[in-house]
C-alpha cells in the first residue's frame, strides 16, 4: 500500500496529465478542490473537457443554481462557468474528462 497527503499535489489535482499524480493519465482528471467563501473563482470556459462535480461539503451558487451537500453537477465543454462560494467552505470532488490541463480560458466578470 502507498499512502500520500493530498499537500503533495498542485491545487488539489492528483490523478491525470500531469504531475505530480498518483496515475498519469491523458484520459481524465480527478481533483478535491477546496474552495473559500472569500476566495475569487474567475469565470472560465472549457473547450474541450466535461467537467463533473459533487458537491460534498457547504454550499456554491454555479451558473445562478445554489447547491448544497450532496448535489452533483455538470459542466459542459463550452459552458461558461460562474461560481461563488456560499459558505465558510465548499469541497468538490472534480472529474474532468478527458485531462488537458491547459483546457481553461478566463472570461471576463
Amino acid at each position: 500500500m502507498d499512502v500520500r497527503r493530498i499537500e503533495d499535489f498542485t491545487g488539489g489535482w492528483f490523478v491525470g496529465n500531469f504531475e505530480p499524480s498518483l496515475l498519469r493519465t491523458p484520459d481524465f482528471e480527478v481533483g478535491l478542490k477546496i474552495h473559500h467563501r472569500d476566495e475569487y473563482i474567475a469565470p472560465h470556459i472549457h473547450h474541450h473537457v466535461t467537467e463533473y462535480n459533487l458537491l460534498v461539503r457547504g454550499s456554491m451558487r454555479v451558473n445562478g443554481c445554489e447547491l448544497t451537500e450532496g448535489d452533483l453537477f455538470i459542466l459542459h465543454k463550452g459552458e461558461r462557468v460562474d461560481a461563488e462560494v456560499l459558505t465558510d467552505q465548499a469541497h468538490v470532488v472534480v472529474v474532468k474528462v478527458p485531462s488537458i490541463p491547459s483546457d481553461k480560458t478566463l472570461c471576463e466578470p
